[in-house]
Formats: C-alpha cells, structure tokens, sequence
C-alpha cells in the first residue's frame, strides 16, 4: 500500500502571502483528502497564527527579511539565514516531502533551496508581475514557476512558465449573496452609490489621511456612501477624525466580509498588492489604484500598470492620493460608460480556476507511482 503523499509549502509574512497559499493546500486537498501538508513560515509572522486556523501544521524558521539600510537584523541575517537553513534541511529528513512549494516570503527561500539541493522536486508560485528576487534566484533550481501575468520571461526561463494566475479566497469565487443582502450586513442605504476603500488588513496610511482630509467633499454628496476600512493600526487614530462622523461614511478597523463588500461596491479605492489585485480582477469591480511606495522594487506600481495598459483599472500615485483620491473616485461614481467599460475589461484579467491549476502542477512533480 503507498504511502501518504506528503507536500511542504512555504512563505508568508503577509496575508498576500498566506492566503494564495491555504487556497493551494485546499485545492491539493480537495484533490487527495489524505495528503499530508506541512506548512513553514518564519516565526513572529502572521502564518504562524494564520496556518493553524486554516486547520494545518505549520513550523517555523528563524529568518526575516533584509532591510535596505545598515541594522542590527542586517548584521544577524547571515546567522538567521544559515540557522534557517539548517533547520529547513531537518524539516525536509524529517518529513520526507513528495514535494516542495514556494509562495514567497522571507522563508520560502531557505526552505526551497535546501529542498532543490535534497533532490525533492519544487514549484514556486510569483504573484506579483515584477518577479521578487528570492524567486529570481530560486527560478534556476525549481522544476516549475507558477505566475499571475504575462511577460514574465524576462525573470524565469521560459520553459518553466505556467500562467495560472494568483489564488483567491474561495468566498469570493462562491459568492452567492445579492447587493442588498450585502448592504444590509453592512447597515448601509440601498439607493446611495457605495465606495469602498481599504488598505489591507493594518491599513494604509496615505489612504486613511486622504479620507481625513476629504470632508467638505463627501459632506457636499450626500447621494454617495463610503465604508472606510481604516486598518486595525489606524482605528484609534482616525475614528474620531470629522470625516468619520459623516452620516455617509462608515469606518471599520477591518472588514470581515470581503466578499460582500466587494458586492455592494460600485468603485474601490485600494493598494494594488498581488492579492487585491487578483480579488478585483474576479469581482469585476471598477477601481482607483494607489500603489504603496513602501514595497520592494516598487512592484505594486507594475501590478497596477499591469491592469492600466489594458484599460481596466485607474492608477493614482501615492503622493497625489490627499489632493485627488476622493475626487476621483467621485467622478468614477458618477461615469456610467467608463464603469463599465473598466468592469468589462478587469474581469477579463480574472482567473477563478487559479489554485485549481497550481495544485495539478504540483501533483505533476510527483512520480507516478506515488500518485
């Protein structure tokens, strides 16, 4: 009788991250219930709280990211990272993988290199369309690469490629519920037109002090509602501000029902993280871009032009967020052709088969006789 077959997968850091990757394990799952799948993220990251909700294993590795300025976490990278290492290739004796995958992250890097040099067949998944560099050094070693937009020959070999798009939370590849159910779950007016805006789970700071800053201009519409998603690291901050206390916003510190935001909304405002990003695509929702400037290699800029080149998404550069985001968005609203127009052509970006497909190229890796 063969034995159960066992899949490593490793990354995380942000829920960018961690998502894409529990939709890959369920999608392994859903295809071979008794797979054995052990997750490894770095320690201190949300992953380790994250994985075990989502009902699977997870270690933890002693790595963290390389700042770009001399720190005291600089001086102790190369121990991290050799300690990270050896404990990755512990992991890998121990557990005995079929195989190994990647999704990004501070740990996928050690792990998915001690991996390649153990023999166990690896894939890693690129979310973003400029390549991370840890995947860029990993690309030579990995049998395949997994990626969410075209053109990414210019950072892997091209025989390597699988264009399979990024993962989403299946809620909203589900989703069920109808645009006033969702207004009800947020008390919100089923005649206004309805904005949302979010900066991911923390929030984002730019987007919060373009809100502040926007009063007289949402005071003047009264026919326009907005739910604010704040950020749980703004909420105390920004609460009380005088835009909050506009009967036609809505603050929350974190929303909990994405899927039903996103079917209420007529516009969004957001960052362009690979995974929003993904999730808009899907939803087919009109949307004003702001790429964070905080990222490596500027990489929510070329996940925004991405959609911007296809006329399906509207880009607004941070530092013009205070002065133009809510009159943006407002002119948005009330342009019935061009919502249509960005909705049509977001949602031929979409992929809702995406964890699907990564999942069959993964099982691909594992020898017949396994299977």
């Amino acid at each position: 009788m063969p034995r159960t077959l066992k899949i490593i997968i490793s990354g995380g850091g942000t829920g960018g991250h961690i998502f894409p990757a529990i939709a890959i394990a369920n999608a392994i799952k859903s295809k071979h219930p008794d797979a054995d799948i052990l997750f490894v993220g770095a320690k201190g990251r949300m992953e380790m709280e994250k994985v075990p909700k989502a009902g699977y294993k997870i270690e933890g590795l002693w790595i963290s990211g390389f700042q770009r300025k001399l720190t005291l976490q600089n001086l102790l990278f190369p121990i991290k990272l050799l300690s990270s290492m050896a404990k990755a290739r512990q992991i890998i004796r121990r557990f005995k993988p079929d195989v190994a995958v990647g999704v990004g992250g501070y740990a996928s890097g050690p792990l998915l290199e001690m991996a390649t040099r153990m023999g166990v067949p690896a894939l890693i998944q690129e979310q973003n369309s400029y390549a991370g560099a840890t995947n860029r050094l990993l690309s030579q070693k990995v049998q395949k690469i997994c990626v969410a937009y075209d053109g990414m020959e210019r950072y892997f070999p091209r025989e390597k490629l699988v264009l399979t798009g990024n993962p989403v939370r299946k809620d909203l590849v589900d989703i069920q519920a109808m645009r006033g159910e969702a207004l009800q779950y947020f008390m919100l007016d089923l005649n206004k037109k309805t904005l949302i805006i979010f900066g991911g789970s923390l929030g984002a700071r730019t987007l919060n002090q373009a809100m502040a800053a926007s009063t007289e201009w949402l005071q003047k519409r009264p026919d326009v509602q907005v739910l604010w998603q704040c950020g749980s690291l703004y909420v105390e901050q920004f609460k009380n501000c005088e835009t909050a206390k506009l009967p036609n916003v809505k603050l929350n510190a974190f929303i909990d029902r994405m899927d039903l935001a996103y079917k209420m909304a007529d516009v969004a405002i957001a960052r362009a993280g690979a995974l929003t990003v993904s999730e808009l695509c899907l939803v087919g929702l009109p949307s004003i871009l702001i790429p964070s400037p905080n990222v490596a290699e500027d990489h929510q800029t070329k996940n925004a032009m991405a959609l911007v080149q296809k006329n399906a998404a509207i880009l607004l550069k941070d530092s013009d967020a205070q002065a133009q985001m809510i009159a943006k968005a407002l002119e948005l609203l009330d342009d019935e052709v061009l919502k249509q127009e960005l909705s049509t052509n977001i949602k031929q970006l979409a992929k809702p088969n995406a964890a699907e497909e990564i999942a069959n190229e993964v099982l691909k890796l594992i020898p017949n006789q396994r299977l």
